[in-house]
């Protein structure tokens, strides 16, 4: 009996007690936990922190700079073999599918054959024309070439002979542009009172190109302010360097068009190429004197925004390369007029860009 007894003394004690358990475990549970750090790991200290861009440093205009970079290399031997044997290939397998869809559908269907027959004819025509167009393309920027050449060895030798049959084909290749009507009204009521060279072309230069050269340049004005303000404003990674290369295409080849040259497709390629290759032989993607107060400006906003002067350098280099495709297409060389000063262009693009409009 007493066994029995102080067995259901100790289950009572026990039902007691055991309401306070929890209560110790959640005291426990809600104690604040230490854990140890690794002893090997280093510690963190301001040495240890990635440094700080230099708010001085200036803008380097690397979007331009990648473009130049990218055009004005020359392609490898192995490169051209590649995509021309790559072309040939895709071009052989769409013309055998295209024979083979061609063949097909006359056995089945004569009439739907007929029709594809007349699709692929007409395919065939405008590719053709496509062609031509290219090609004439070549030839009119051969052309301004070979008036560059002419024009600059008339000077050379002060050959007058040579300097009026220059004048001709000038007045031959913009015969029937409305933009030059007065301009070569002028020099044909005064080309007979001059007998020299330089003063001949002088005359041309003046009266003919004077407002082709507007023109070109309010071209590199729109191409500087376009560049300049998606690399300001757009923050995507390569958006400024795909912008300023379709930017700088489309610039030289309006540049082109004005002056006489129609570029195409191929054409625009391959003078961009000769633009960029001219700024590199030059030595012109260099900060030069014309820059010195665009990068000054970029500097400046720089400090306010990393993109903002970016976009003012970058928006100078569009506009050098604008004044390179200018003396690439040019028929006659800068002589009686000036040529366009980069820190003039950049400054007439982005005037109001950056700036706080005046209340």
């Amino acid at each position: 009996m007493e066994q029995e007894r102080e067995r259901a003394e100790r289950e009572a004690r026990a039902r007691v007690a055991a309401p306070e358990g929890p209560r110790r475990e959640s005291r426990k549970a809600r104690a604040p936990r230490l854990f140890e750090t690794d002893a090997a790991e280093a510690p963190v200290s301001p040495a240890s922190a990635p440094p700080v861009p230099d708010a001085d440093a200036l803008p380097e205009g690397r979007a331009m700079q990648a473009v130049v970079a990218l055009a004005a290399r020359p392609p490898s031997r192995l490169g051209r073999f590649f995509w021309a044997s790559f072309t040939a290939l895709i071009g052989f397998a769409v013309s055998l599918a295209a024979w083979d869809f061609v063949t097909g559908l006359i056995g089945r269907n004569p009439v739907l054959g007929g029709i594809a027959v007349l699709l692929a004819g007409c395919v065939l025509l405008a590719l053709l024309l496509i062609g031509l167009r290219e090609m004439a393309a070549f030839s009119r920027l051969a052309r301004l070439d070979r008036l560059h050449a002419e024009t600059e060895a008339a000077l050379a030798t002060h050959d007058l002979t040579a300097a009026r049959a220059v004048l001709d084909r000038l007045l031959a290749l913009y015969a029937r542009r409305e933009d030059t009507l007065w301009g070569r009204e002028r020099v044909k009521d005064r080309q007979d009172e001059i007998l020299d060279a330089d003063g001949l072309l002088g005359l041309a230069e003046r009266e003919l190109l004077a407002p082709l050269d507007a023109a070109a340049t309010r071209e590199i004005e729109a191409a500087s302010r376009t560049v300049a303000a998606v690399t300001a404003i757009v923050p995507l990674a390569l958006a400024d360097i795909a912008t300023a290369m379709v930017a700088n295409l489309r610039m030289i080849r309006r540049i082109a068009e004005i002056y006489g040259g129609r570029g195409g497709f191929l054409g625009s390629i391959r003078l961009g190429r000769a633009v960029m290759t001219h700024l590199v032989a030059t030595g012109a993607v260099a900060v030069g004197d014309d820059m010195l107060g665009s990068i000054a400006g970029g500097g400046v906003l720089s400090r306010v925004s990393r993109r903002f002067g970016e976009g003012v350098v970058n928006g100078a280099l569009t506009a050098r390369v604008g004044v390179a495709a200018m003396e690439v297409c040019r028929p006659l060389p800068f002589r009686e007029l000036k040529r366009p000063s980069v820190g003039a262009l950049v400054k007439r693009a982005l005037t109001g860009l950056f700036s706080k409009p005046d209340a």
